[in-house]
C-alpha cells in the first residue's frame, strides 16, 4: 500500500528525532511491503526563518493533501530565542494553534502508559503504581479558553485581561464520541473532568456527556472534578481509562500524567480530525538545550508513528511490531540518559532509532 505522510522536523530536537522515526517507519514499510512518500513541511521557529511567519498557507495546502503529518517538536527558549521578540501571533506555538485549527485537529489523545523496565523511573512509590497503569487522556483541542475571544484593557487606569472560555454543545458531542467509541476499545470506562461546581462551561459539558452515554450502555462513565483528578492521577493512576476533558484541563492533565511514567520522553500523542486524518507528535517539548548532541530520547515520536501506523493508516499489524520493538529493546537493557538506570546500555538517538528498526526488520 501507498501513503503520503507530511513530516515537520521542527525546531529543537526536532529534526533529531524525527530522523530516527522515519527510520523505523522505513523499516514498516520494508518489512510489510508499504511505500511511504515523504513531504517536508514547515512550522514553528524554522518556518519563522525560512517564511517570516510559523505557518504558511501553503504548508497547510500541503497538509491536506496527506493522509497524516508526523511532527516532531516547536519552539524554542523563550528568554534567549529571537522569535519570543515577536508579537504572540507570530511566534513559534501560534502556528502549532492554526494548524490544528486549519485541519480541524478536534481530538487529542495523548496516552500515559508505564513500562515494566522503567518503574524505577516513576516518582511514584511502588504500592502506587503496583502492577503499572495504561490509561488515554482525551483532550478536546480547538475549543475552550486558547481559541475564546481575549483582550487587554485599561480601565480606570488599572490594566485588566480578559479570556474567554466558550465551548458548544456540538464541539462537546463530538469528542466525547470520540473518548467513548475509544473506551469501547480499551477497558469500556471514561472518567469525565470538568469544574462543574463552578463554570456553565463545564455543567453544559457534563450534561452533554451523559447524553453521549446513553449510546454506549456498555461503557461505565464517571465524573470527576479536574482538581480531585489531579490529585487521583498521582494517588491511584491505574483506576483511570480513558480521560475525557476540555482544552486547558487537558493541557495540565496530561503533562502530569507523562511526567509519572518517568519520562516524558516516552510519550507519543495524536491530534485528529473527524476523518481517519492525524497530526502525531511527541508530548515532550523542543528541548532546545540539548538540541544536536544526539542524546534525545527518541521513542515517543517513534510511539507517535505507531499511532499514526493504527489511527490513519488503518495498519494495526504494523502498529503493534512497532510498539513491541520498543518494548524489546528496553527489555535489552538499552536506554537513552533520560531514562538510563543502573545496569542499563546508555545509548544515543541515532542509536536507539538503529536498535528500534533493526528490531522490525528481524
Amino acid at each position: 500500500m501507498e501513503f503520503r505522510i507530511g513530516l515537520i522536523r521542527g525546531d529543537g530536537i526536532g529534526p533529531e528525532i524525527v530522523t530516527e522515526a522515519k527510520k523505523v517507519l522505513d523499516a514498516v514499510s520494508c518489512a510489510y511491503g508499504h511505500t511511504f512518500h515523504y513531504t517536508d513541511l514547515l512550522l514553528g521557529g524554522a518556518s519563522i526563518d525560512a517564511c517570516g511567519v510559523p505557518l504558511t498557507d501553503e504548508t497547510v495546502a500541503e497538509a491536506k493533501q496527506c493522509d497524516a503529518v508526523l511532527m516532531g517538536s516547536i519552539g524554542g527558549d523563550a528568554k534567549t530565542s529571537p522569535w519570543y521578540q515577536l508579537p504572540p501571533e507570530k511566534r513559534p506555538e501560534a502556528g502549532l494553534l492554526r494548524i490544528r485549527k486549519e485541519l480541524g485537529l478536534f481530538a487529542n489523545l495523548r496516552p500515559a502508559y508505564l513500562y515494566e523496565e522503567l518503574k524505577d523511573a516513576c516518582p511514584l512509590k511502588e504500592e502506587i503504581i503496583a502492577d503499572g497503569f495504561d490509561l488515554v487522556i482525551m483532550r478536546e483541542l480547538t475549543g475552550g479558553l486558547y481559541f475564546g475571544e481575549r483582550k487587554t484593557v485599561v480601565e480606570d487606569g488599572i490594566r485588566k485581561a480578559v479570556d474567554t472560555l466558550t465551548y458548544n454543545e456540538k464541539e462537546i458531542r463530538r469528542i466525547a464520541v470520540r473518548a467513548f467509541d475509544i473506551a469501547r476499545k480499551r477497558r469500556k470506562k471514561v472518567t469525565s473532568v470538568d469544574k462543574a461546581n463552578v463554570l456553565d462551561s463545564s455543567r453544559l459539558w457534563r450534561a452533554v456527556v451523559e447524553e453521549v452515554a446513553k449510546d454506549y450502555t456498555d461503557v461505565t462513565l464517571e465524573h470527576m472534578l479536574v482538581d480531585n483528578c489531579a490529585m487521583q492521577l498521582v494517588r491511584d493512576p491505574a483506576q483511570f481509562d480513558v480521560i475525557l476533558t476540555e482544552n486547558m484541563f487537558g493541557d495540565i492533565l496530561s503533562d502530569e500524567a507523562s511526567m509519572v511514567t518517568g519520562s516524558i520522553g516516552m510519550l507519543s500523542s495524536a491530534s485528529l480530525n473527524e476523518s481517519s486524518f492525524g497530526l502525531y507528535e511527541p508530548s515532550h517539548g523542543s528541548a532546545p538545550d540539548i538540541a544536536g548532541k544526539n542524546i534525545a530520547n527518541p521513542i515517543a515520536t517513534v510511539l507517535s508513528a505507531a499511532m499514526m501506523l493504527r489511527y490513519s493508516l488503518n495498519l494495526d499489524q504494523e502498529a503493534d511490531a512497532v510498539e513491541q520493538a520498543v518494548k524489546r529493546v528496553l527489555k535489552k537493557g538499552y536506554r537513552t540518559v533520560d531514562i538510563m538506570s543502573e545496569g542499563c546500555i546508555q545509548v544515543s538517538t541515532i542509536q536507539m532509532g538503529d536498535l528500534l528498526a533493526k528490531e522490525i526488520e528481524a
